[in-house]
């Protein structure tokens, strides 16, 4: 059955909740498998460690962008088209907003991704931090916070009109975003090597990067066929949050992608906690780690709306179509997390696990 078919069938903004909660259900099955998590890697190298962590991740990050320029390469995807690409970005923002989003990352002991996928397991401090995440979003999305925001993401913005294509600036031709991705994705197998990666885990590791692959094109497909204009994106985790929330708790309910992600990866991470045994019910080890997290989790959901999107939004679906602030974004929460890492928990002896 096509993208026509389905929206024939049951409507425009159905197929695209619909399409956002296959989307989700797939990054939340591999994401849960695979212990995907952003903030796990940036520790492990902050400690002196290329180690499974990194692995996953960079697999992950390659395997996105393998399949998106892939797509892009055969006609199935056009990143000028996607939303992140058609509007003004924020290198201030980017570098700000990233930086704050790293910090909250660490101290969360966790990105929103990683956050959703555990609360869907059963983790109680997961759940509230990623409310807190949600609400705080929405803040700053629209609401007190709205204009610092504005402010700090005005101070330095690309130029005419548009994210700047990291690939079309460099003069490069369009097959070394391909090219470049399969030598990312050779690093990471090559680590997975060396520490001994499980086969299924590195499949579901490419999981999470294919669900976001899957995201843009399904998007773009969506937006060919549909009379009404359809936002061309792919998974992320500030907006969608923030969307989704504020879907139950307004009177008038609109239906889009955003809508359908979030309890996708709910369904999708809980399906899979729950067959493999992994779904247990956790909550905080004292007042110290509450407080922790939730400064965390509120420092990520202004970062990731200050910085364009979250760890995922940014850093995976941004990075994998070459959006210039995207991959600034990313550089800053990395170095974010490792500076946090440095100054706070390798000086408390916190241990790295997630």
């Amino acid at each position: 059955m096509d993208i026509l078919t389905i929206v024939e069938g049951i409507g425009e903004a159905p197929a695209a909740a619909l399409l956002g909660l296959l989307t989700g259900i797939v990054f939340g099955v591999a994401a849960q498998r695979s212990r995907f998590c952003l903030r796990a890697a940036a520790v492990e190298f902050a400690r002196g460690r290329l180690g499974p962590r990194v692995a996953v991740w960079l697999l992950c990050f390659s395997t996105a962008v393998v399949w998106v320029q892939g797509a892009e390469l055969l006609g199935f995807l056009r990143v000028e088209e996607a939303r992140m690409m058609a509007i003004t970005g924020s290198w201030s923002g980017a570098i700000i907003g990233g930086l704050v989003f790293g910090v909250g990352m660490v101290l969360a002991r966790g990105c929103p991704g990683r956050l959703l996928v555990l609360a869907s397991s059963g983790n109680l401090r997961s759940v509230v931090s990623g409310l807190i995440f949600a609400v705080v979003a929405q803040m700053s999305l629209k609401g007190v916070l709205a204009p610092l925001r504005d402010r700090l993401a005005g101070f330095w913005v690309t130029g005419g009109g548009r994210n700047l294509d990291l690939i079309e600036w460099s003069g490069l031709p369009r097959q070394s975003g391909l090219a470049l991705g399969i030598a990312i994705a050779m690093l990471a197998l090559y680590l997975a090597r060396r520490n001994r990666i499980g086969v299924s885990t590195l499949v579901f590791a490419s999981g999470v990067g294919f669900a976001v692959a899957l995201g843009w094109i399904s998007t773009y497909a969506l937006s060919q066929v549909s009379f009404d204009p359809v936002t061309i994106s792919s998974v992320t985790f500030s907006g969608p949050s923030a969307t989704t929330l504020m879907f139950f708790l307004e009177p008038v309910r609109v239906l889009e992608f955003d809508v359908g992600l979030v309890p996708g990866v709910v369904i999708g991470a809980g399906l899979s906690a729950l067959l493999s045994g992994q779904f247990q019910f956790e909550g905080f080890e004292n007042e110290s780690n509450m407080r922790r997290a939730m400064t965390g989790a509120l420092l990520m959901g202004f970062g990731a709306m200050l910085a364009g999107g979250c760890s995922i939004g940014a850093g995976v679906t941004g990075g994998s179509i070459f959006a210039g602030t995207a991959w600034l974004a990313l550089f800053a929460m990395w170095v974010g997390a490792v500076a946090t890492d440095f100054a706070i928990d390798q000086r408390g002896g916190t241990t790295a696990a997630a």
